[in-house]
């Protein structure tokens, strides 16, 4: 398996007309558990055999003015939280099996510096 994150964001205010560059800045903090399983065909049992769990962040300046590999900036933190096995399994909740899986129920919000947030792209589900 390969599962790679791969996450975007726009550089313009995505509830403007305007495609002018506006984006300064980058902050992500995301946390993810993740279950190896088998699953028995004959009667589709699941078992965990391992659970992992992750932290992801970041804060990124962004200075979409400058050349292409110059544009943004690392700030914090310098290197990531290695994810952890857990020495017990945590049991997999039900929704995690079913729909809406973490790609589905991803909202993406503007938040200007004044006025009231807006929903740009609600989830699918």
């Amino acid at each position: 398996m390969n599962d790679n994150f791969y996450p975007s964001v726009t550089w313009g205010v995505p509830v403007s007309d305007s495609n002018a560059p506006q984006l300064t800045s980058i902050h992500r903090d995301q946390s993810f558990t993740t279950w190896l399983v088998a699953i028995n065909q004959a009667t589709n049992e699941t078992i965990a055999l391992q659970t992992v769990k992750w932290r992801m962040q970041l804060h990124i300046e962004v200075f979409p003015e400058k050349t292409l590999g110059h544009r943004a900036k690392l700030l914090e933190p310098s290197a990531q939280e290695q994810p952890t096995i857990l020495t017990k399994n945590e049991p997999i909740p039900p929704n995690a099996l079913v729909k809406p899986n973490a790609n589905d129920a991803q909202v993406l919000m503007w938040r200007p510096k004044t006025g009231e947030p807006v929903v740009v792209i609600p989830p699918k589900y």
